[in-house]
């Protein structure tokens, strides 16, 4: 059979690859799920063409963190603290939610990232109370044809603050049922609570579990004043920490804590439009980088945020720049702590490495998977291209988004997701978001829940725990 080949030529080209640079005018070849060239004027090939005269080509970004499943409760949490979070939504809704609407939530915010150029996101998914949940959950990454990792965190059973419950053993058949093969689209890695929500022990036969599965681990630490119970130090004690770790968060967590993560090989996610919304402490990017982390971006939840990397990026930026701007004599340096470019490698290069898929996209690579996307830059936002990369991470947007594609997949075009999806999205998100508040509110607990922004759940008290 014939493999199908695109050239997408004559865009502005942003491979993020040290090695091969970057093109003010270059051809993007790719053959079948692979990216096959990349340089000026390609020649003639037997190819279908995508124009890409006026735009960006750039690979695909990576949201390393999303609780994907709450997607269709967007903007719920928008005036809520952390604690009102974790009684409204996770504590709270979250018990309401069937696989149907596991599924729902997990396709809306599969296909909204899609939408806005994200290619590869880890599905941080801690609300599979039960097997058929998780089947949703995973079905649902699947369909959307986004390039995913389902980190299988359990249900909200798991999370009665401290909790002596270990992790959930279905774990074990979703590994062996979906995911024996670790070279798929979507594949799999476990979302442990760590000693910030679960005993020491707990966490201890959890990295067990997941290690045997050799299955990479991501969980919180250092998100609010649960982070300042020095759970980095408690787990180096325990000899816990390792390589293998993606660490969310760490706001609150204490330098030395930092430098026990880099010394152990650890990787970090961070998130600061949530981190700084919803009161985790302000974003450790900084204090990262001095330790030698590059971190990755993560949305986190879209129950308070936008789903798409763009905000993130500038927030992300602009964070950096205005506490490096507090120190005195900060106006005489000579440059910026925190580059346009950094902020761009950790949504792509440093996001696929994260997500141990470092081998396989993030760049505009020969030989890697062709996740990327095109955006439109000859837009009112973005022309003319001065300067691409700073453009991109501080004026670009999810409506610049004209084409993406997925392991040579084309899933947008023309500004248009295909075969469908958005209006699939759209009406699972409506239809699941009333069938769950129908039910919540029939309940003495959550009588008062609603939408239009005026519930207010009472916080859970962190002194109290």
């Amino acid at each position: 059979m014939q493999v199908r080949r695109l050239l997408i030529k004559n865009g502005t080209v942003i491979t993020m690859d040290d090695a091969l640079g970057d093109f003010a005018r270059a051809d993007v070849l790719v053959s079948g799920d692979t990216i096959e060239a990349v340089g000026p004027d390609l020649g003639d090939i037997d190819a279908e063409i995508i124009d890409g005269t006026g735009a960006v080509i750039m690979p695909g970004l990576i949201d390393t963190h999303r609780h994907t499943w709450q997607a269709f409760l967007r903007g719920i949490a928008a005036d809520w603290t952390l604690g009102q979070y974790m009684t409204g939504l996770h504590l709270g809704l979250s018990g309401f939610f069937t696989p149907a609407d596991t599924y729902a939530g997990n396709f809306v915010g599969a296909v909204e990232a899609l939408d806005s150029g994200i290619t590869t996101l880890l599905d941080w998914s801690h609300n599979v109370n039960t097997p058929q949940h998780s089947d949703a959950a995973v079905a649902a990454l699947f369909d959307s044809g986004l390039r995913a990792v389902f980190a299988h965190g359990g249900g909200a059973d798991m999370y009665q603050v401290p909790s002596v419950v270990p992790h959930d053993q279905d774990v074990r058949r979703v590994r062996a049922q979906y995911f024996s093969s670790d070279d798929q689209l979507v594949t799999m890695a476990m979302a442990l609570r760590g000693p910030q929500f679960a005993t020491l022990d707990v966490t201890e036969s959890d990295l067990a579990l997941a290690r045997e599965l050799g299955l990479a681990v991501t969980l919180h630490a250092g998100d609010g004043e649960w982070g300042r119970s020095r759970p980095i130090e408690r787990m180096r004690d325990r000899g816990l920490l390792g390589p293998d770790i993606t660490y969310v968060h760490l706001n609150t967590l204490g330098d030395d804590e930092l430098q026990f993560i880099a010394d152990s090989g650890g990787m970090a996610s961070i998130a600061p439009d949530i981190e700084m919304q919803m009161g985790h402490g302000w974003p450790a990017t900084g204090r990262l980088m001095a330790v030698g982390i590059r971190p990755s971006l993560s949305i986190d939840t879209c129950v308070s945020n936008g789903g798409n990397l763009f905000g993130t990026m500038r927030v992300t930026i602009a964070t950096q720049r205005a506490i490096d701007n507090q120190v005195p004599g900060a106006s005489d340096r000579a440059s910026v702590s925190l580059s346009s470019r950094d902020v761009l490698s950790f949504a792509t290069v440093d996001g696929a490495r994260v997500c141990g898929l470092g081998s396989k996209v993030g760049s505009l690579t020969p030989g890697k998977q062709a996740d990327l996307l095109m955006l439109r830059g000859d837009s009112l936002a973005l022309a003319p291209l001065n300067n691409p990369i700073g453009q991109i991470v501080y004026a670009a947007h999810p409506g610049l988004v004209d084409t993406v594609l997925v392991a040579g997949n084309v899933m947008k075009r023309n500004g248009v997701l295909q075969q469908d999806l958005a209006k699939r999205a759209v009406r699972l998100a409506s239809e699941h978001r009333d069938g769950l508040f129908e039910r919540a509110c029939r309940t003495e607990a959550l009588a008062d829940a609603c939408i239009g922004g005026g519930w207010q759940p009472a916080p859970l008290i962190t002194s109290e725990l």
